[in-house]
């Protein structure tokens, strides 16, 4: 029997439309109080901020943070290539920002190694169009420390003019305008497209494999940038496709003019952070808060440089003068947005998903929600806001926001914590960095890749877990590495579609046998002790039915019930055309010397061993036109050789797909012998037929 289905009022989208408009375009002080609030969440939770519960956790995780923050955001300055200034002003304000809009207690914001390299690799290309030199690394004279209004220009300053900038503006300049104006891109892609990124509309196509197979393959390219620091070699930076091999084979040209001092200093560094790291690993359960280690290498090798004179006299690469104070404000040039609006874009994805995957995890771990549309709103003008102030593109990082909570952090306080440990370095400290060698610097940018990098361990349980999610893995590390990580992001995407694809073109097929005693039924292939129906198939298809695996699905079908429906009606019309000839003739005898009565028999080369065959369309989640056609056409061609075909276990959109299609009639008469809701009931009622 068919259970009566519910009928629902069929929605007046224009209706709809209408009042949501009307409830948006009006304006009531409460309407309004609410929107502030809802854009600014601070406002709803820190008048009810447990000051006696959360302060000391807070206090403790942002000076922590705050602590960390300077040297990474010193050492991602390479990656971005951009001067330290610049990134201890996107902490600063990054902090500041996602404290007021953002709705997680626990992510921390602020630069992120991936979204570092991508901001520089289109600094690095733009600064090669615009003709200048990207190995014109060395730092400008040490001055007194504070910045004036004219600072921005620097030694290889020139009257400069492309994409309608008109004035003296140098390579720290105009790299600096390239990075906000990307930034600025980015957030407005961000913020405009709230609607459609937050409800998942990009995010879903980014599976697990393709983020992890991002963040190891652009990894690889942060590691192999930061060698020639290492070891203290000159070699052009290498741009475009194939960055990475042709950087390694500049490095092995280059090897001989390794400088001492920085190989020592690297080793050194390498070797006390990785320690340090492990055992803190091994033992942070009983550690109270993670060991400043990155904090206690800076300034123990900052000493060290400035008083061993390792710049003046082994010429090792120092970071160079780091201002105190801030610049003014300044609008991104238009004319550069014109140029980097392709490159804002996988900037803008890939910035949300981290940080809207981050704040879902931490928050579903720690038992509240967020609002992802809030999130992409804060994550926008996290980036929107501080590209008038200098900075550049953010995200979250979960290093960061793992040492937040384990340090204790409650509420995003913390995060107003860290940005004052910042604001003290840019007052004060800044200049006290001068001495510090960069190869140090790319030490804590490797080291702080260790996770990332682990990842090729966990290839092999990878590969027995899913090998298709390994191959789509192996491929955007590939790409990432091998070609660039924007279009390595795009080839994994892509790629894990077209596996999904693939996925549906050849699902598993089986037919079906009872469990015995029961009234369930499985794949008799897999499972030992199942009895077979006499007299009926039982096929199930593991997909959806549409146009890409039809073939596949008729295919699987006839060879599985050992029946082409079609060749056998051609045959059966073909002999039975022959006995016609025959019969005019007045011969009684076929060609063979058999009767009449003989050749019927012989018109089937094997008996047909069954009279029904039931479909298990518990797997198919949705039919397209062809998918309805393709069952029309089995309908039809199983009729003619006397055989009923009964569909069991549709859910409503393939039912609802079959009556538009017209596979039940016009008037739905034979509904109730041609569908049941489960395949024992299509079987009892199979074997009633005969």
């Amino acid at each position: 029997f068919l259970m009566a289905r519910k009928t629902h009022v069929k929605i007046n989208r224009k209706e709809v439309i209408l009042a949501k408009l009307r409830k948006s375009c009006s304006c009531t002080p409460q309407k309004l109080k609410n929107f502030v609030m809802n854009f600014f969440p601070v406002l709803r939770w820190l008048p009810k901020y447990q000051c006696k519960e959360y302060i000391w956790g807070d206090v403790m995780s942002g000076l922590v943070i705050g602590i960390i923050l300077v040297p990474q955001a010193i050492a991602y300055s390479l990656l971005a290539g951009l001067k330290p200034i610049y990134s201890l002003y996107t902490s600063f304000f990054a902090n500041i920002i996602y404290f007021l809009m953002g709705t997680s207690r626990h992510v921390s914001v602020g630069i992120f190694s991936l979204i570092s390299l991508m901001v520089g690799q289109v600094v690095d290309r733009e600064l090669l169009l615009a003709g200048f030199d990207l190995n014109d690394d060395a730092p400008p004279a040490l001055g007194d420390g504070s910045l004036q209004n004219d600072s921005l220009s620097n030694t290889t300053a020139f009257n400069l003019t492309i994409a309608g900038i008109n004035a003296e503006c140098g390579k720290e300049c105009y790299a600096i305008g390239i990075a906000t104006a990307l930034t600025f891109v980015a957030g407005m892609y961000q913020v405009s497209s709230n609607g459609d990124l937050s409800s998942g509309f990009v995010s879903m196509y980014l599976s697990e494999s393709v983020l992890d197979g991002f963040a190891t393959g652009a990894s690889l390219t942060i590691l192999t940038a930061q060698v020639k620091y290492l070891i203290g070699i000159k070699i052009p930076r290498s741009q475009g496709h194939g960055m990475l091999i042709i950087t390694w084979i500049n490095i092995f040209r280059n090897i001989s003019q390794a400088n001492l001092c920085d190989v020592i200093t690297s080793a050194i560094c390498i070797v006390v952070l990785v320690t340090a790291k492990e055992l803190g690993d091994r033992y942070k359960h009983k550690l109270k808060f993670p060991l400043p280690t990155e904090l206690v290498v800076i300034v123990v090798a900052t000493l060290v440089s400035h008083y061993g004179k390792l710049n003046e006299l082994y010429a090792s690469s120092v970071s160079g003068a780091i201002p105190t104070g801030f610049i003014p404000p300044k609008v991104p040039q238009f004319n550069l947005m014109l140029r980097v609006a392709v490159d804002a874009l996988p900037l803008a994805i890939v910035s949300f998903v981290f940080t809207v995957s981050l704040s879902e995890m931490f928050a579903k771990k720690y038992a509240y929600t967020i609002r992802a549309n809030q999130e992409m709103f804060a994550v926008g003008f996290c980036n929107i806001i501080p590209s008038f102030f200098h900075s550049f593109a953010t995200s979250a990082a979960l290093a960061k926001t793992l040492v937040k909570t384990s340090t204790g952090c409650q509420t995003q306080v913390s995060g107003v914590i860290s940005a004052m440990v910042v604001l003290l370095v840019l007052l004060f400290l800044a200049p006290l960095f001068y001495s510090l060698q960069k190869s140090v610097l790319a030490c804590i940018i490797i080291v702080s890749l260790r996770g990332a990098l682990r990842k090729f361990r966990d290839v092999p349980a990878r590969y027995h877990v899913n090998k298709v999610d390994t191959f789509v893995w192996v491929v955007t590390v590939s790409a990432c590495a091998l070609v660039s990580t924007e279009i390595g992001l795009l080839v994994g995407i892509v790629f894990s579609m077209l596996c999904i694809v693939v996925r549906t073109q050849r699902p598993r097929t089986a037919l079906l046998g009872q469990i015995q005693g029961t009234n369930f039924y499985e794949d008799d292939f897999e499972y030992e002790n199942l009895s077979t129906v006499p007299k009926v198939k039982i096929f199930r298809f593991e997909a959806p039915l549409y146009y890409a695996n039809r073939n596949y699905f008729l295919k699987s079908l006839y060879s599985l019930t050992n029946l082409d429906p079609n060749l056998e009606t051609a045959r059966r019309k073909k002999y039975e055309k022959k006995e016609k000839q025959h019969l005019k003739k007045g011969d009684h005898r076929t060609a063979n010397g058999l009767s009449i009565g003989e050749t019927t028999l012989q018109l089937v080369p094997k008996q047909i061993d069954f009279h029904a065959l039931v479909v298990d369309c518990s797997s198919i989640s949705f039919l397209d036109t062809t998918g309805v056609n393709t069952l029309k056409e089995i309908l039809k061609d199983y009729k003619n050789l006397n055989i009923s075909v009964l569909l069991a276990c549709c859910n409503p959109s393939v039912i609802d797909s079959l009556k538009r299609g017209g596979y039940f009639g016009r008037d739905f008469g034979s509904m109730q012998e041609m569908l049941f809701y489960s395949i024992h009931n299509a079987v009892l009622f199979a074997k009633d037929q005969k």
